[in-house]
């Protein structure tokens, strides 16, 4: 397991702040969020797949993820965090931005689910020292961080033995500044204008660089891309704009 780097921090205030101040509409499928709730069944659906696969476990049962501790980082307003507690997945969920948290706590409440929402960072629960994940998920983060390598190297010290990290981004490459910074902020208005800096963006290289020196070893890529003429997102095998990783703590 790697070593966590204790007093060193990996976030961005001005990132906490820009999505602090849209927390309100996490859930409004029509809101600023839209592009993700388009997006969320196919990264849940292959988040539900990894897991099941790597800890043969049956995908096809009622809670298949059943026993398994799940942590997600920068969960925002629990887009992700709800559906893997209703998989059977005991889901701590952790935010920068306590907006974020309190939105995200408000709305499970009615549902009865038992999410543990905490408004913290990774560092500073990997510095208590005190909890392992068998899951981490990182979706959508990395691009806001401050510092990649801390940050992956932080998540890492946080996954059990055996354990799995389910990472998802957007990489560096022009069609990526094309479509998920031009067309989706100024183009299509799907996300509000300065969302990304895609100075920021992390080519799949330099991500699983990253994952390996934190000790973890990359067992899949996959592309997510969108298709306008059906508005459907869908694995692929272009990387070139969204993709997602898959690492164990071996």
């Amino acid at each position: 397991m790697a070593q966590n780097p204790v007093g060193k921090t990996t976030i961005d205030p001005d990132e906490i702040e820009k999505f602090s101040v849209i927390a309100d509409e996490w859930w409004d499928p029509f809101g600023k969020f839209k592009p993700l709730h388009k997006f969320n069944p196919v990264r849940l659906a292959y988040i539900r797949d990894s897991v099941c696969t790597h800890f043969s476990l049956d995908r096809r049962g009622n809670k298949p993820l059943k026993g398994l501790r799940l942590l997600d980082i920068g969960c925002g307003g629990g887009l992700v965090a709800e559906p893997m507690s209703r998989l059977g997945a005991h889901v701590t969920a952790i935010d920068a931005s306590e907006r974020n948290i309190k939105t995200a706590m408000t709305h499970a409440a009615p549902l009865n689910l038992d999410i543990d929402y905490r408004a913290t960072t990774a560092e500073l629960l990997a510095e208590e020292n005190s909890e392992s994940f068998d899951i981490v998920l990182n979706l959508e983060v990395v691009e806001h961080v401050a510092d990649v390598d801390l940050f992956l190297e932080t998540s890492a010290h946080l996954l059990k033995p055996g354990g799995i990290m389910i990472m998802a981004t957007i990489n560096r490459t022009l069609k990526a500044l094309a479509l998920a910074k031009v067309g989706a902020e100024y183009v299509l208005r799907w996300l509000p204008a300065g969302t990304h800096d895609p100075r920021k963006f992390v080519k799949p290289e330099e991500a699983k660089s990253a994952l390996s020196r934190a000790g973890l070893t990359v067992t899949a890529e996959a592309g997510v891309s969108y298709n306008p003429l059906m508005d459907i997102w869908r694995i692929s095998e272009d990387t070139a704009v969204n993709y997602m990783l898959t690492a164990v703590n071996n």
